[in-house]
């Protein structure tokens, strides 16, 4: 794997990380009893967490690039033992 492959499979298993992140740990307006005004949404989160979630979202997506460039270097999976369509 070239360092551009590795970048591009690592950005994109950081994005798909950063959704499952995302809603973990949310209290909406709704749940916490607080009134929004000025035409704020309900259901939005009172309280987003965002850099601690960037932070989770990099480490755990390091973890998966690990174990992917792994099975990568070693072999564990080729192209010929995937099942095709």
């Amino acid at each position: 794997m070239g360092i551009a492959t590795g970048i591009a499979i690592y950005l994109t298993v950081w994005w798909t990380t950063l959704f499952a992140v995302l809603p973990l740990g949310n209290r909406t307006y709704a749940e916490s009893g607080i009134e929004v005004k000025d035409g704020g949404d309900p259901g939005a989160p009172v309280n987003p967490n965002l850099k601690r979630k960037f932070i989770t979202t990099t480490w755990v997506a390091a973890l998966i690039w690990c174990v992917i460039w792994l099975v990568i270097r070693f072999g564990l999976i080729t192209l010929p033992s995937m099942p095709s369509s």
